[in-house]
């Protein structure tokens, strides 16, 4: 009786501090990762099958403390790095441009492109 009572509560205790982890948490980790593989076709469609839009995403993803252009800037990831400034709100692109220009001159180039 006391070893199906010490189980039972063993049991328990385990399900109740199980870590959690959302959906938001998996999503945004996918994503981050398919910007830093500069996997710019896993990354459309992934996003196409979540029925996510860059846009919508931009200001919540954040990869390493940084935004998702400047992170592809970071890793030279050249082609998500292109498809992202083309999807993204020029104003927000913008806003980071001298960020990007840090580590890429080609994003940087793409991105003022895209503001002018």
């Amino acid at each position: 009786m006391k070893k199906t009572l010490l189980l039972a509560t063993l049991v328990a205790t385990t399900v109740t501090f199980a870590p959690v982890t959302t959906a938001a948490d998996n999503i945004s980790l996918r994503i981050c990762e398919y910007v830093a593989a500069n996997d710019k076709n896993r990354l459309r469609s992934y996003l196409k099958q979540n029925k996510l839009k860059v846009r919508k995403i931009f200001k919540t993803v954040e990869c390493n403390g940084k935004n998702l252009l400047v992170f592809s800037a970071s890793n030279k990831a050249l082609e998500t790095g292109e498809f992202l400034i083309g999807k993204v709100p020029s104003k927000e692109v913008a806003k980071h441009i001298t960020e990007i220009g840090k580590y890429s001159k080609h994003l940087e180039e793409e991105a003022k492109d895209r503001v002018n």
